[in-house]
């Protein structure tokens, strides 16, 4: 057993020394004395591999090779962030969160680090899932290539939770990216772009060694889970570097919007002191408790706010405008650009909406325009540099005829962007479907990606998305680098897509403004595909936060002979087109019509689970209370404004048991 006190003494030593290193900034030895220690334990491990440990430091060099990263759903959804630009929108957001919950209002205030966002699981104190953000449902398992970053702690210290999430962003600090680019050029290789793309693309290697030998960095921000020992954002922030984790210093406390325009301000201008680029600032409100109250939008949470900084702009030269088709028909003009440096990117490209903005800034082929990258994936056009716009420029015409499928364009009243109306016989309409249909959010087809739609399309294989179903290995094979074995993993990954639940396959059929959260009501509401194609305008009209806009597309989706062989056709193949006996059993219509309002602290049930079951028993949760509202379910710690506003309207309110009798 001495041979196991020396590894575990060693394996502890090299622990202390990484964190004083990695983490605190404080090395206590030099790297020679660390590398001889870290080589003794090695060669130990090498000589007595019954006392292998997966967390040992010896594994950071890597050397583990994924071929494929398995796609892991997050336990707890990560969502994203609302922006904000100015002093006015967080003042907006502060009045509308202030009638939402009691009391004083604190801030945390963080820097928002630029790179890619990771979920870490830890069980026992020890590092066992580390996953990417991914469509912030289900993200790419990278752990091998995790551990093999030096700030992240493969076994934590003190009083940690037995299991936690931890959530933070992995950066390529600017020293050590320049360094990666340096020794590139002196092998006379293209220079990376930008740190964040590095830091991104390093996640995916395939073989951790290399992942290892480039200097990334985790920065942590955030805790999930139970007993976590804290009460709110900044002590948490604490609570993590005490485990081991690092977590920048520069987070701040506020107790009011000025003071946290006095940190936005600062940072904005010392922003470029940090070793590691930041695009802004995020405000959380501190207190969990609070928090929870919030709650969340359909795509981010009430009570955090992304303060970006003033994007950077450049000008540029218009060479031509180009336009698109989408899948739903919509087109895009696209100005293309003479190459330009924009924000560690070259940019080639930059969206201008529609013939009104077309119009409105006056752009013409051959001008000089500004360009701005602000939190948009492609950058846009903002204005125009008329002082030197040349003599001969002719005014832009924007097209008449769809530029695919030479079909004339219409326009509906009321609507920004032209359209074509060919649904079915414009190819990039066609192939844009499909690809919508096929993506993660929807069915999910392993094994098919966006360009091996389109060469299925071209090859005359599919026409839509029905014609998946019929696809045989042998049809597949002579696709451009398609294979046995990826050709069979194409097909096993379509009849495995039968088994994704019905509101899922909904979104899937790519039905106009019929996104995730209009899809999951529609089919909550109607149980099958068959009494959603059989419902009125009317009826669709009176389904919970379904507009006009949205009934006319269901009906008009519905109305056409095709779409409607298409479903049947799926439901042929046994894509289900219905909501499953499971889902159904816990399903009753027993609060159907009416408004709950939930606040405070429970007891036999999370405010989680509380609201599913208003919503499974057909009830619909409100975050803020109305003369609409029915019923409060007061928790513990309910604030009294709420309490007061409640019974000043004479809204019923409901302890925990009085509600959970309702439902059982």
């Amino acid at each position: 057993m001495e041979i196991k006190k020396k590894i575990d003494q060693l394996r502890e030593e090299l622990r202390q020394h990484n964190y004083n290193y990695y983490v605190l900034d404080q090395p206590t030895i030099s790297d020679f004395d660390f590398d001889m220690k870290l080589k003794e334990l090695q060669d130990l491990e090498a000589q007595y591999p019954e006392f292998y440990d997966a967390n040992s430091p010896s594994q950071r060099v890597g050397g583990e090779v994924t071929k494929n990263f398995q796609t892991v759903a997050h336990e707890s959804r990560m969502y994203s962030l609302d922006n904000s630009y100015s002093k006015e929108d967080l003042e907006d957001w502060e009045k509308r969160i202030m009638k939402l919950v009691d009391g004083q209002i604190e801030y945390t205030c963080e820097l928002k680090y630029d790179g890619a966002s990771m979920n870490m699981t830890y069980e026992n104190g020890r590092l066992v899932r580390a996953v990417t953000r991914g469509d912030g449902f289900q993200g790419d398992d990278v752990t091998a290539n995790v551990k093999t970053i030096k700030s992240v702690p493969l076994q934590l210290r003190g009083d940690y939770p037995d299991k936690f999430e931890i959530r933070g962003e992995i950066i390529l600090p600017i020293e050590g990216f320049r360094k990666m680019n340096e020794e590139r050029v002196e092998l006379g290789e293209e220079p990376y772009r930008n740190p964040r793309n590095t830091a991104s693309g390093s996640l995916k290697l395939q073989d951790s060694a290399e992942v290892a030998k480039r200097p990334l960095e985790c920065l942590l921000y955030s805790l999930k889970g139970d007993q976590l020992g804290v009460d709110n954002q900044f002590d948490s922030l604490e609570k993590a570097r005490q485990w081991g984790f690092k977590v920048p210093k520069e987070a701040k406390l506020a107790k009011s919007t000025d003071e946290v325009l006095d940190y936005i301000n600062y940072w904005a201008e010392h922003r470029f002191e940090l070793p590691y680029e930041i695009d802004g600032v995020v405000i959380k409100v501190n207190n969990f408790y609070q928090q929870e109250e919030l709650g969340y939008t359909a795509k981010a949470p009430r009570w955090a706010m992304a303060y970006k900084f003033k994007a950077e702009q450049v000008s540029t030269r218009l060479n031509s405008i180009s336009y698109q088709v989408g899948r739903t028909g919509a087109i895009t003009p696209v100005a293309n650009l003479e190459p330009v440096e924009l924000a560690g990117t070259t940019v080639k490209r930059a969206s201008l909406h529609n013939a009104d903005q077309i119009a409105k800034l006056d752009v013409r082929v051959g001008d000089e325009v500004f360009v701005e990258k602000g939190g948009e994936i492609i950058p846009k056009i903002i204005a125009v540099d008329f002082d030197k716009r040349p003599e001969n420029s002719e005014l832009t015409l924007y097209i008449t005829h769809c530029p695919e499928c030479g079909t004339e364009l219409v326009r509906k009243e009321g609507e920004a962007q032209h359209y074509c109306p060919n649904y079915n016989g414009c190819k990039p309409q066609i192939i844009g479907r499909i690809q919508h249909f096929i993506s993660r959010k929807a069915m999910d087809i392993e094994g098919l990606g966006g360009e091996t739609v389109a060469l299925l399309v071209n090859a005359g294989l599919i026409e839509n998305y029905s014609d998946l179903y019929e696809l045989t290995v042998e049809q597949v094979i002579p696709l451009e680098r398609m294979a046995q074995k990826s050709a069979e993993n194409l097909v096993k990954g379509i009849e495995a897509s039968k088994q994704i639940p019905f509101e899922r396959v909904l979104y899937a059929l790519g039905i106009r403004y019929v996104g995730e959260t209009v899809a999951k009501k529609l089919a909550k509401h109607y149980k099958s595909v068959d009494n959603l194609s059989n419902a009125s305008q009317d009826d669709l009209v009176n389904v919970d936060e379904i507009g006009v806009k949205i009934a006319e597309s269901v009906i008009e989706f519905f109305d056409s002979e095709e779409n409607n062989h298409i479903i049947e056709r799926l439901k042929g193949f046994g894509v289900q087109l219905e909501m499953s006996s499971e889902s159904l059993a816990n399903q009753t219509n027993l609060l159907e019509g009416q408004i709950f309002v939930v606040s405070g602290v429970f007891e036999q049930v999370s405010r989680t689970e509380l609201k599913k079951l208003i919503e499974d028993n057909g009830g619909k949760v409100s975050s803020s209370i109305s003369s609409k509202t029915n019923y409060v379910v007061a928790g513990d710690k309910m604030g009294p404004s709420k309490r007061e506003k409640a019974e000043k309207l004479g809204v019923t309110i409901l302890n925990e048991n009085e509600f959970l009798q309702k439902v059982r």
